[in-house]
């Protein structure tokens, strides 16, 4: 499969309220756009039109009215933007992304103790793997 282009920040908004509310009008997603958000019928329906004509939403009739869903799932757009962000910003390499992250976000204590269940997780996994 072509690789679909990135997404600029104001239709990815727009692509996370259509995932979030599975099937949507163009009166739907201006419903859900939040309060402080000032955009109207026609730009949103601008947006849904180039995130269909990307390969993000696909589009069905309902008498006159076109009802967007996603045409891909929101784990593999992520995957595809970390990865982008990730070859971009630091020559692929995850270590220093991880470390950024880490040292910049002022992690609560509670936060610190999910990640190090997560590296347990992950370093019990590859011990296993490699005992097969």
């Amino acid at each position: 499969m072509a690789k679909r282009p990135s997404l600029p920040k104001s239709e990815l908004e727009i692509a996370k309220l259509v995932w979030k509310l599975g099937d949507a009008t163009v009166r739907d997603v201006v419903a859900a756009l939040p309060a402080d958000r000032d955009l109207d019928f026609w730009t949103v329906q601008t947006y849904l039109r180039r995130l269909e004509a990307k390969g993000y939403l696909s589009k069905r009739r309902e008498g006159r009215t076109n009802v967007y869903s996603a045409s891909v799932r929101p784990q593999n757009v992520i995957r595809d933007a970390v990865n982008d962000f990730v070859e971009r910003m630091f020559d692929g390499e995850a270590v220093p992304v991880f470390q950024h992250l880490i040292q910049d976000r002022n992690l609560t204590d509670d936060e610190i103790e999910q990640l190090q269940a997560t590296l347990d997780q992950l370093k019990s996994r590859k011990r296993r793997g490699k005992k097969s």
